[in-house]
């Protein structure tokens, strides 16, 4: 047995525990052992709940391992918790961060087999956390409060009872059993109010793509004619002799710049070609088991294509499927690389003004942030017939935003938390929330979620949400992508609870791939930037003469809302306010001189501690 089967073989042997070693009534079961099911099992686990996660092959990671997707998109100055976590054990395995930066779609890039053991450490790690592999659900009811759930753990049928159950699949397969309702494709613009929204509704999903992962062999591994194999399909996938109408002519490389897009350690390639290449449309969401592997050969089959293409149009006959990466009889991936799902009805519908906008709309969903992402809205279409009609989703420019609570809460189903690509986005928003940085926030929110609500003996909608927050800033995630400071900087949190309140608002703006929001900590504060504290607090906040505050007027207004407001404040308030500027390296204590953003944000949370009122799943104050 070769190194690689072998490390296979002993993970799958310590974490795919016998079901007599699981308890028949565990705290939080989660099905999927993607991203975000990973990711939730982790966080629930760590929060002292038994969690049971059952996946349906012998991996773990979903898109960024099984689907072989192991270029991440965005989000690399946000390493958000887990997310971040994942990134450092890269960077471990690898030996230093430049050492992920072997392509140039990512800055982070790795072998998927590397980021699958990575995930199964980190849970072997977690004494509360159980894994069943080669487990599929059958059924799924909640009576009393409880779930009894029917499951065929490699061919043996075994039932769990949980007290919350999360739908971390890669196509909402569980929330449609459940009973949820849902959305596929994309919505007209009479519902979601997006200007850039078709005016009528489809049932039209993004293409998935089957991936290959690559290795140059250093000698001819031609692979023979696959069935069906037609070369106008590729032939403008990169400059060549045989590219002579391209659909996107400004997006047309050479084809060494193709072959390095996903170029990974250890001398593999990732191929997930958008341009003309290995992307597939198929709209499997609602096919049964048996259809999915019926039509998925043919999306296999397409990927070969194109490997055949590549191997024989362009002359890269020494690169072949790579032998050390997957144990499947086909050496491709175990899954396809789903960008889109079925869409749940949530608590709330997170669409594309909430996030160009996020200070404008219906709701304050910004104070119920639990994620964060930057990359731009992104779809793939184009192997769809009639694509010319649909919107132009490429990169669409939109700044950083953060995603709100209430979009992994069903309407109507108790008991249920959904995540992975699932939660309730407009389809247009899936094109940025689908990306697995924020699909593993979404993973380690939901596991907050439901260890609080096992912990606190609640519902899950009943669940605070200021304490989600407050545990996924302890757990080291963000609610607010502001770039002001790293996380580890004694000033994050408290910039991270401010923005949460609204008290100071971030601006926000396009930067091509890795858009950004800034809170503007160094910038003086003006009086036209006290709408979100007054909003906040009844009283009354004069204006004094020029637009420009100063550290008295800051002070003196903060002492004012605390009386009104009844909020004591021990000492006093202007000692206590140099004992922060002292502590927080804030420069020189002068009350006349104007205050910066910053040291507002530090003296509001200080004394005012706005973060603690409670706020619903819409951003209400309770």
């Amino acid at each position: 047995m070769d190194k690689y089967l072998l490390t296979i073989f002993l993970f799958v042997t310590l974490q795919s525990f016998s079901c007599a070693s699981v308890p028949d009534k565990i705290d939080v079961l989660i099905v999927g052992g993607g991203a975000s099911g990973t990711a939730s099992g982790i966080q629930a686990s760590r929060m002292g709940v038994r969690t049971l996660i059952v996946e349906e092959t012998t991996w773990l990671g979903g898109m960024l391992t099984s689907a072989g997707v192991s270029a991440i998109d965005g989000n690399y100055n946000l390493p958000a918790g887990i997310w971040g976590e994942f990134r450092d054990s890269l960077v471990s395995h690898y030996s230093h961060l430049d050492s992920l930066k072997t392509g140039w779609v990512s800055n982070v890039l790795f072998e998927p087999s590397v980021g699958n053991k990575i995930f199964k450490e980190i849970c072997a790690k977690e004494k509360n956390l159980f894994i069943w592999y080669d487990t599929r659900l059958i059924s799924a009811e909640r009576k009393n409060g409880k779930w009894t759930v029917e499951l065929n753990v490699n061919g043996k049928i075994k039932k769990i009872k949980a007290s919350v159950l999360i739908d971390a699949t890669e196509l909402g397969d569980v929330a449609k059993l459940c009973g949820a309702s849902y959305d596929i494709g994309m919505e007209s613009r009479q519902i979601t109010k997006e200007p850039i929204a078709p005016l009528n509704a489809n049932n039209i999903i993004q293409d998935l793509t089957y991936v290959a992962i690559l290795k140059d062999y250093k000698k001819d591994v031609s692979i023979p004619r696959p069935e069906g194999y037609d070369s106008t399909l590729f032939a403008c996938a990169c400059k060549n002799l045989l590219c002579l109408s391209p659909k996107e002519p400004e997006r047309l490389w050479g084809k060494n710049e193709m072959i390095t897009y996903g170029k990974l350690p250890d001398n593999k390639y990732m191929i997930n070609w958008p341009i003309e290449g290995n992307d597939y449309y198929l709209n499997l969401i609602e096919m049964s088991p048996q259809e999915r592997e019926k039509a998925l050969k043919k999306a296999k089959n397409f990927t070969m294509c194109f490997l055949y293409f590549l191997q024989k149009e362009l002359g890269f006959n020494t690169f072949g499927l790579a032998d050390d990466e997957y144990p499947t009889e086909d050496k491709l991936p175990f899954i396809p690389y789903h960008r889109e799902s079925r869409r749940i009805h949530g608590k709330i519908r997170f669409t594309l003004n909430y996030i160009t906008e996020p200070y404008k709309q219906e709701y304050n969903l910004y104070r119920t942030n639990i994620a964060v992402g930057d990359y731009p809205v992104d779809h793939h279409h184009a192997r769809y017939h009639g694509y010319e009609q649909l919107p132009d989703l490429y990169f669409y420019p939109v700044p950083s935003y953060g995603l709100p609570l209430g979009a992994l809460i069903p309407k109507e189903v108790k008991g249920l938390i959904v995540a992975e690509k699932s939660v309730s986005v407009s389809n247009l928003v899936n094109g940025t929330t689908r990306l697995q940085p924020v699909v593993l926030q979404i993973g380690q929110a939901a596991g907050v979620l439901a260890a609080l609500a096992v912990g606190n003996k609640c519902n899950i909608e009943d669940v605070s949400v200021r304490a989600v927050q407050q545990e996924i800033l302890a757990s080291g995630g963000y609610l607010m992508p502001y770039l002001d400071v790293q996380k580890d900087n004694i000033l994050f949190p408290v910039y991270q609870r401010i923005g949460a309140t609204g008290i100071l608002r971030g601006v926000g703006k396009n930067a091509g791939w890795s858009n950004q929001t800034w809170l503007r900590v160094s910038d003086p504060l003006i009086f036209s930037e006290l709408e979100g504290l007054k909003d906040y607090y009844t009283c009354k906040v004069e204006n004094p003469e020029g637009d420009s505050l100063t550290l008295k007027y800051a002070i003196s207004l903060i002492r004012d809302i605390a009386r009104n407001e009844n909020i004591k404040i021990d000492g006093d308030i202007y000692k206590e306010a140099e004992k922060l500027y002292v502590k927080y390296g804030m420069g020189d204590f002068n009350i006349n001189t104007p205050i910066q953003r910053g040291a507002f944000a530090v003296l509001v949370d200080e004394f005012l501690n706005p973060f603690k009122k409670e706020v619903d799943i819409y951003g209400n104050f309770k």
